[in-house]
Order: structure tokens, then sequence, then C-alpha cells
């Protein structure tokens, strides 16, 4: 039954957003943006002030030119992202360049990036890594054990064993699952989603949270602070407070000029009592279990992990759910992580891991780099974004002209226009180095997921695009020779059957509107 129907309390919390132009002007997100508009006004009016007053500084702005691309030449950054700042500055030299400083500068976060650093170095030998594990990988020749040992360069991240993966196609199975296993919480819940919207999915399990806080179970929600401007009403960690569970908005927005809004919580976190843990690309909100229609069918992907593996999601919801906290965070973990976990009869190896936007490590893109070099005989992908960087992109030309299958599944039916104009940018120089291009037909394809020669696998929320690689912070799961690989790999195949192949004919028959779109946005890929 739909609690909806039956529960006062739920309808006020879950009752649809209301649509209109009216509640767009009277929206939070209309009053933010005058006032973020009114703030970069101000400062264009006193550049052009100051401009007026000192015209001999616009005479050597080519001098000033000169020096911020010998600057940007020896900075660290990514190349790509290089050639975009040197096009801004030669266009408008000095707001260029202090655009540049603003986002160089963690004008903003820099206390964020304190507080984040503070949680992994406090946490970094929480869990233990099993070393019969260890021995068992070190010499296979998977490269496993390598990108294990990197990956505990950014943080916490043990491989472990007797853990079974249950791969779900479609977000309409996964919450059938989170359904089940949220009845079974005896300890805790945790819960770290990017989007959290009202509605019949958030709903259904809004009332089984309550329950369960009422029963003593502990339960935290915590949300991408952007579903204050979009999907949540402003405040609504503090309703959920008032109804039992412990909530918090991370890095909730403020009318206020700040690099800080740049890095998302975009991580899909659920983990129940340390035994049962979710990930996956499937956010709380109707249309990622098809519910609600928007751009035709919503595919997407997630996997239930039930065994040691599941408390390393305990370990990462911790961390951020620590951020701003201090001397609570001690008791906080040891509370939490000292809960026995469970071990199951299972095959094959499991390694959740994050990705930091603070940190000087690109977790994420390497995980995949790894996989593509490593490669012998297929790598198929799905992503509902392709912004790719020089190194990624090289990559996966790379694997295949070496003669790997290379096959990427990308949306038939765009959820964004201009970040689909951007994808076709990439399909030329792909094509013609032997990748596969797909589109998916139906609709609008939102998993992350990479599967590699029936032995390898990555499920996450990591998007290959800019703001997965290198604004967001993310998550995934990495697998080695589980039995759910070969449902993954079923699974590509079942979706490649529905799709229309990229070819020479449709690249150059491509609409006009996304080759200039693309044309004009690829200059600026990196800001986006």
């Amino acid at each position: 039954m739909d609690i909806m129907d039956n529960n006062d309390n739920i309808v006020a919390l879950a009752k649809p957003v209301r649509k209109g132009i009216l509640r767009l002007i009277f929206s939070r997100f209309f009053i933010f943006a005058i006032l973020l508009v009114f703030q970069v006004a101000l400062l264009v009016m006193a550049y052009m002030q100051f401009s007026e007053k000192l015209p001999a500084l616009l005479n050597i702005q080519w001098v000033f030119t000169f020096i911020m691309i010998i600057y940007l030449f020896n900075s660290s950054m990514d190349s790509s992202a290089k050639l975009t700042w040197m096009l801004v500055i030669a266009i408008i030299p000095i707001p260029g360049a202090v655009m540049l400083w603003w986002t160089q500068s963690n004008f903003g976060h820099r206390m964020e990036t304190e507080m984040v650093r503070k949680q992994i170095d406090k946490t970094r030998g929480m869990l233990e890594q099993p070393q019969n594990v260890v021995r068992e990988i070190e010499h296979d020749g998977s490269g496993t054990d390598d990108i294990s040992k990197y990956l505990n360069k950014t943080g916490c991240f043990p491989v472990y064993d007797k853990t079974q993966v249950t791969y779900f196609p479609l977000g309409e199975k996964k919450f059938e699952a989170m359904l089940s296993e949220l009845e079974k919480a005896e300890k805790y819940i945790f819960m770290e989603y990017f989007i959290v919207e009202e509605g019949y999915m958030w709903g259904r399990i809004l009332d089984v949270l309550l329950r369960k806080a009422a029963a003593g179970v502990e339960v935290r929600v915590m949300y991408d602070g952007m579903c204050e401007m979009s999907t949540l009403p402003a405040g609504y960690f503090k309703l959920l407070r008032s109804k039992g569970i412990k909530a918090k908005a991370f890095s909730p927005i403020k009318p206020v000029v700040s690099s800080h809004y740049n890095y998302r919580d975009h991580r899909k976190i659920l983990v129940i009592d340390g035994k049962v843990a979710f990930n996956g690309g499937v956010n709380l909100a109707d249309e990622y279990i098809n519910r609600k229609k928007r751009f035709g069918h919503w595919k997407d992907t997630a996997v239930m992990l039930k065994g040691p593996a599941a408390k390393s999601f305990t370990l990462m919801f911790l961390q951020m759910w620590n951020i701003d906290s201090d001397a609570a965070a001690e008791d906080d973990y040891s509370k939490w992580m000292s809960l026995p976990g469970c071990e199951e009869e299972a095959n094959g190896y499991v390694m959740p891991y994050c990705d930091s936007p603070l940190d000087k490590y690109k977790a994420g893109e390497a995980v995949y780099m790894d996989i593509l070099n490593r490669a012998t005989d297929y790598v198929h992908i799905m992503s509902p974004y392709l912004i790719l960087d020089g190194e990624l992109e090289t990559a996966l030309c790379f694997a295949a002209q070496r003669g790997v299958d290379v096959k990427l599944i990308l949306p038939g039916i765009p959820d964004k226009k201009v970040a689909y104009s951007l994808a076709k940018t990439h399909y030329k120089e792909l094509h013609e180095a032997g990748v596969k291009i797909y589109e998916y037909t139906p609709g609008f394809v939102h998993a992350k997921v990479f599967v590699s020669d029936d032995i390898k696998a990555v499920v996450g929320t990591i998007n290959l695009d800019y703001r997965s690689l290198y604004h967001h912070f993310e998550c995934a799961t990495y697998m080695y020779r589980t039995d759910c690989i070969s449902d993954i790999e079923a699974d590509f195949q079942d979706t490649l059957s529905k799709c229309r192949e990229v070819t020479d004919t449709s690249i150059k028959n491509e609409k006009l509107s996304y080759k200039v779109a693309g044309g004009l946005a690829k200059m600026i890929s990196p800001l986006m």
C-alpha cells in the first residue's frame, strides 16, 4: 500500500514538487541567482571603473597575458583545463586572471579541504587489510594489488574476499532489494545520496526509516545541499530530525560567490549494520525506478554487497558525516566500526573505494585507465556523459588500437543537450581509433559501469566527465573474479541490443545544432 495514502506526516514529507513559472520566480534558486548575478555585476563595474582611471594598464595587457600563459604552462592542472584558461585569459586578461586566482586559491573551501584531510588521516588504518587476500592476488598478473596500493595512498580501501555481490540491471530491482534489507536493520542505517526527491520512491523508503528510528535503530540521512535548490524544501533535514532521523545537507547553497559550491557530494551509499551495502548510479527519485518518465526509459545499475566489504562504505559515510566534527568523531567511528560484520560464501574479491576532489589524486580516472591499459580481450562501458580529458581519451583509443574490443553505450535521449553535444565531439576520434559507440534508443543511460575480460568490473557513481573525475566526491565498487561479473556483461549485451551504432555516416550527418553547440562548449568543457 502507498504510504502516502494513509499517513499525513509522510504526505507532508513526500508531496510532489509543483512546477510552474511563478514557482520558479519565487523559488530560492531564483533569489540566489539574482544575488549571485548582483555580486558579479559589482565586480565587473569595479573593474571597468578601475580600467577607466588607469588606461595605461590596458596598454600592457599583452605582457600580463604572456606572464599568465607562462604560469599556466608550469601549473599542475590538466592540459585541457590549461587550454581553456589560456582562451579565457586571452579574451579577458585581467578578469580572466582574477577568475583563475579565485578557483586556484581555495577561496571558500580551504577549511573544508583541511577537514577532509583530517578525517582521512584519522581513519587511514581503521580497516584492516586481510593478508590472505594480499597473498592470493599479489602475483596473479591482474594488477588488482597494484591499483589497491595506489588507492590506499588516498585513504583506507582494503580488498576483501568472502563478500557476496548482487548486480541490479535496473533501479527498480535495487529499490525492491533496498526495501527488503532496510526492514532487517537492527543497529544502524546510513544513507548518503546526491539526489533525494519527494515522491513515491522516497516516501516508501522514508516510511521504513521512520519506523526503524522509532524502534531504536540509528538512522542517518545525508544529501547534497543542491537538493534544497530543486527537489526538497529548505531546511528539509530539520524536518527529518523532528521525526527522529539524524540528517544533514552537505554543503548547502548560500547566496555568496564561492568556488566551494563546485564540489558536490555525488555519492550514493546505503549501508545497514555494517553487513549490507548498496552502491551505484541510482538516486532516490522516481525517474530512477521508471515511475516518472523524463527522458524515455531510465537505464541505471547498482550493486549490493553482503560481507566484510560493506564496512568500507560505513567508513566512507562516517568520513563525510564527520567533516564538520572533531572531538565527537572519534567516538562516532569506534561506536559503529567496532560492531561485528559478517562473512559470506562467495568467489572473487571486492574493493569499495571513493574519490575526493580536494586531494592531488584522481582515483576514479586512475581505476578506469588501469582497466583500459590492462585489458586483453574487451572493455565494455556504460556512461551517461562523455566529456573527456586528453589522457582518458588517449587510453580509450590506445586500448582499441591494440586490439581490445572497446564498446561504449551512451544515452539515446539526453537529459542535458549541451553535455550530449559535447559527447558527440569525441565520436570521430574514438570511432577512427576503433572504439565502438552506441546510443541507447529507449531513453537515458545513467549507469556507470566498466566490465572487462570476464574478470573485472566497476559499478559506482563515477561518470566519464570532468565533474565526476575532477570536481565531485564519488564512490564505486571494484570487483575482481566475483560471480556477478557475468551478470554485468550479460546486461551490457542485453542493453546493446537496444542501441543504435554510431557510424561514419551518422557522425558526418549529425545535426548542425549539435556540432555547433558541441564545438563551442568544448572550449570551456573543463569549467562545466
